[in-house]
């Protein structure tokens, strides 16, 4: 009997000595795992820096474009346009750009990559929050990318700096408001090429039947109807009024009320169908 007891003992003892004494490391935080994200999202443009293409060279062809070829036709003159579309063309960058998210997401996902996140003892919704605040900084390179830009060539608002500002942080808070509802579509959608074909569609006619760049009074009685009602148009009168110092109060007002209710729908539903999911 104590032969058997001494064999168990030395048997256990290198079991015990091939253990860790140090305490297990502390989970981390919500917020230290979601910016652990924001880095991953970081590193994937350092490595792929051609994901950048439709926040740098796809507004400055926009930008340099339409200022030029229909800057004389439409409005008499380029500078004068240019004060006009500038805006415009950020609103409709942005807000065609907000696909990146859930084409990424959808990748992970049909890759495998999001199974292996959900397994690990980390905050859920991580993955997720920390792709959109990734592409806030996306939106806020192409904004600084069009206004720098449109600044060389000539763009001068006549609120400021501030006026500025407050136009380029309305249009990111849209911009994060609208990539909500893309990031449902991604965790619904079979490959990334669908998510980018049906993002397209809606985000294609919603930002081109606008004022964007030409005024509403001048389309079709039918079209017109359209405009007025476009988040798209509401948004564009904002922000020019919020750089060129004009009155857009109500404006704004719908433009805040429009991003309150995207988020308040779209972001419950997409964490509903990635709970779903695990």
């Amino acid at each position: 009997m104590n032969t058997v007891a001494t064999i168990a003992t030395a048997d256990a003892d290198p079991l015990r000595s091939a253990q860790s004494t140090r305490a297990r490391p502390a989970r981390p935080s919500a917020g230290a795992t979601a910016l652990a994200f924001v880095w991953r999202a970081v590193l994937r443009i350092k490595h792929v820096p051609d994901q950048l293409s439709d926040v740098t060279v796809f507004p400055l062809m926009m930008l340099v474009m339409f200022t030029y070829l229909f800057g004389g036709a439409l409005a008499g003159s380029t500078d004068e346009y240019l004060q006009s579309v500038l805006p415009g063309i950020l609103v409709l960058t942005l807000t065609m750009t907000t696909q990146s998210t859930a084409v990424a997401l959808n990748g992970d996902i049909t890759k495998g990559v999001f199974d292996r996140f959900r397994s690990l003892p980390i905050w859920q919704p991580a993955p997720l929050v920390g792709a959109l605040l990734a592409d806030l900084a996306r939106y806020t390179i192409a904004a600084a990318v069009i206004v720098g830009v449109g600044v060389l060539l000539g763009f001068r608002p006549d609120a400021g700096v501030s006026g500025l500002l407050a136009g380029v942080g309305l249009v990111l808070l849209f911009a994060w408001s609208l990539s909500w509802i893309w990031t449902t579509l991604g965790l619904l959608a079979r490959t990334p090429e669908s998510v980018m074909f049906l993002a397209i569609l809606v985000t294609f006619p919603m930002t081109f039947v606008s004022n964007v760049f030409v005024d509403p009074a001048t389309l079709p009685g039918w079209l017109q109807a359209f405009v007025d009602v476009n988040p798209i148009t509401h948004l564009v009168t904002a922000v020019r009024g919020l750089m060129h110092g004009q009155t857009a109060t109500t404006e704004i007002g719908w433009v805040l009320l429009t991003c309150a209710v995207l988020v308040a729908i779209f972001a419950p539903v997409t964490m509903r169908l990635y709970h779903r999911e695990r």
